[in-house]
């Protein structure tokens, strides 16, 4: 099965056309005839990576009246402006009641996609890997996450249940980094800690972390850390990183970026619907 084809996409879709249709589509029900048939097209209006336009099959699943369905790209696809990536025929009170739906999910995640492969590509020649963040929109976390591995960029946790990752509250409330860790590891899963000076990095090294998140460091204390861990633990960086620092980050040979804006600040991507 797809990745595109989920559970919980599918209740995406369906919570979207509900908050879009409501009781009913009043101005293309009142303008158009029921029986009308037209085909459209989506286009590209400005250069992207294309993410999401699988969806569309799902969509118009869901609504019925649409004989025909072809989808000219897929997701993970650099397209230029004025490409034509889907043609749709049918009903065409559907493809006006779906329009804005389908252009929604087109536009938000090829606005991801586009991001993350901006990321991936700044730390081209680098041990680095760019990583998403949990900082996504409610609901669509799949999709969003669908989006930025489309782009090049790779998925960290899913969510609170598939990994552990101790921050400094937890740290707080645990009694401190050892204390954390020690309770952590009796899981069984995959450990991850932040440390936010050299002496946690220190403490945390010593109770066997193998997996440190440094948040909100410079680029010359990450090159810093770096240098102490020396290889003992992988090292990710988050906190603030932007295309314009990331490669310097991904420089002073750190594992990973995290890097929340993937998610939480993409700009959506120009897309339209035509009939014709």
């Amino acid at each position: 099965m797809s990745a595109w084809r989920d559970p919980e996409i599918t209740r995406a879709i369906r919570a979207a056309l509900e908050e879009d249709i409501g009781c009913g589509d009043v101005t293309t029900e009142s303008c158009v005839p029921a029986e009308a048939r037209a085909s459209g097209v989506f286009l590209v209006r400005q250069p992207l990576l294309l993410a999401g336009v699988e969806l569309l099959e799902e969509i118009y699943e869901t609504l019925g009246g649409v004989q025909c369905l072809e989808l000219l790209h897929a997701s993970g696809e650099e397209m230029p402006a004025g490409e034509t990536v889907a043609r749709v025929g049918g009903r065409t009170r559907t493809l006006l009641t779906a329009e804005r739906t389908a252009l929604n999910f087109l536009q938000r995640l090829s606005g991801v996609a586009t991001l993350a492969r901006q990321f991936a590509r700044a730390v081209d020649g680098t041990r680095c890997r760019v990583l998403d963040t949990r900082k996504t929109t409610p609901g669509m976390r799949r999709l969003e996450k669908l989006a930025v591995a489309a782009g090049g960029a790779s998925n960290h946790r899913f969510g609170l249940f598939d990994a552990i990752l101790i921050k400094n509250n937890h740290i707080a409330a645990a009694g401190g980094v050892t204390q954390a860790l020690e309770r952590a590891r009796s899981t069984g899963k995959p450990v991850q800690i932040e440390a936010r000076t050299m002496a946690e990095i220190d403490e945390a090294l010593a109770g066997g972390a193998d997996h440190l998140l440094l948040d909100n460091f410079s680029v010359s204390d990450v090159a810093a850390a770096v240098r102490r861990i020396h290889g003992r633990a992988r090292v990710e960086v988050s906190g603030g990183v932007t295309l314009a620092t990331v490669r310097a980050y991904a420089e002073t040979g750190a594992d990973f970026v995290s890097v929340g804006a993937l998610t939480h600040s993409a700009p959506a991507a120009d897309l339209s619907f035509r009939l014709c």
